[in-house]
């Protein structure tokens, strides 16, 4: 069971535009081409932040078309939030505030040996580097540059935390780099 941070960045660093836009990212390529459909069968449970849960509120229809249904997933999610915000019916959400810790448990428990997803943002997979409960890192890096935006992972990390496990190129508008978080020297572990 791994703890892994599966996300999309552009080729400077960011996520998302400053409004929280995934619109360059669908352009780069296809969802069935890349290594998400192998990665989600081996997930058991998911986080996000409240901004990326939004943003697939708001943006139903484009999830929909790019993934095949408004909420996409199957497995338990919790959304880590200080708000109270809209359910999406069917969805197997759980709402979560305070210390990651604690809802990581609740995640690991309910992930019955699979791996959890954080899903989003950059800010909540930092929050569970600081905790010491980020195993690795799955990035895959766009042919684009935004100039400014929500980063990738706003947290200082100098070797060796980050050990380069693999490199694949998907198509010609991305390649995706994974990380293992090693224990030594990392904060909490």
């Amino acid at each position: 069971m791994k703890t892994q941070y599966y996300t999309a960045a552009s080729l400077d660093g960011f996520i998302a535009t400053e409004d929280d836009s995934l619109d360059w990212l669908f352009s780069l390529g296809e969802l069935a081409d890349s290594s998400y459909p192998a990665f989600i069968e081996e997930v058991g449970a998911l986080v996000m932040g409240s901004t990326t849960y939004e943003w697939m509120l708001n943006n139903a229809e484009k999830v929909a078309e790019e993934a095949g249904s408004a909420w996409p997933y199957t497995q338990p999610a919790w959304v880590l939030t200080h708000r109270k915000l809209p359910t999406i019916e069917g969805a197997n959400i759980r709402f979560a505030a305070g210390d990651v810790a604690l809802a990581h448990a609740e995640m690991r428990s309910a992930a019955n040996s699979k791996n959890i997803w954080i899903v989003g943002g950059g800010d909540i997979a930092g929050q569970f580097y600081d905790a010491g409960l980020l195993d690795e890192l799955i990035v895959q890096i766009g042919s684009a540059t935004l100039g400014k935006g929500k980063p990738l992972f706003p947290r200082r990390v100098l070797g060796p935390q980050l050990k380069l496990t693999g490199i694949q190129q998907m198509g010609t508008g991305m390649a995706e780099l994974r990380y293992e978080v090693t224990k030594e020297n990392s904060p909490n572990r």
